[in-house]
């Protein structure tokens, strides 16, 4: 198994170290690739230093362009799965077997890691899990499946979803949009429960405003993609 795990990464020098150690320790199998999304601080030469591949963005993308970057990587260096894996150490190196063993199986194309079907679940603030439970009815009536945890940024893709996602892929609410393209190519998709950290370092700069926002320009989102066509 040829396994690329993506770590799009934004001012995160700080969280970087510790990341690292626990893809090594947790899946010793996997390449590593941090994709600095044009960070203003010492994130790439921090990547550097622990010896993982990199890939400079000359200024900032965004979570979407600094993933279709990766995917891009992956599908020109032959990789048969990627895994998407945050740079602020919320997400458990631990648990990427689970999100790895639908794909192995050949039972899914895209698995989704959830912080919500676990009992108790992740806690987050009242305006952004209210966002993500709106996103959460829209896309399972869309896809026809129970989706918990659409904003998720825990991720496994196979062969066939990331060479997609490497010429097709959101800009703007990347995690939330992608399954409603992957739905209208007709892939396969499935969410696991995984558990998930709070931050190590750096600081979230969701506020509840934004959060309206975001779920508004997200819906809006949604509804241009039901309507036009994918390649």
């Amino acid at each position: 198994m040829k396994l690329l795990v993506i770590v799009p990464a934004y001012n995160e020098q700080e969280s970087l170290p510790g990341v690292i150690r626990d893809l090594r320790d947790n899946v010793p199998g996997a390449e590593i690739l941090v994709v600095n999304d044009g960070s203003r601080d010492a994130t790439s030469r921090t990547a550097v230093e622990h010896g993982v591949k990199v890939v400079d963005l000359p200024f900032n993308l965004g979570i979407g362009g600094a993933m279709q970057t990766g995917f891009l990587y992956a599908r020109e260096q032959g990789y048969e799965f990627a895994v998407q894996f945050d740079g602020d150490g919320q997400h458990r190196a631990e648990e990427m077997q689970k999100i790895l063993e639908p794909l192995r199986s050949g039972t899914a194309d895209l698995v989704i890691g959830s912080r919500f079907l676990n009992p108790g679940g992740y806690r987050v603030p009242f305006f952004r899990r209210a966002g993500i439970w709106i996103f959460s009815a829209v896309l399972s009536r869309i896809l026809g499946m129970t989706v918990s945890d659409s904003t998720s940024g825990f991720r496994a893709a196979n062969r066939r979803v990331l060479e997609f996602f490497s010429e097709t892929y959101p800009e703007d609410y990347p995690e939330v949009e992608a399954l409603v393209l992957l739905h209208k190519k007709r892939l396969r998709m499935v969410e696991v429960p995984v558990g998930m950290r709070e931050r190590t370092g750096g600081s979230s700069s969701i506020t509840p405003l934004r959060s309206v926002y975001y779920m508004i320009k997200v819906l809006l989102a949604i509804f241009v993609d039901l309507i036009k066509k994918v390649r």
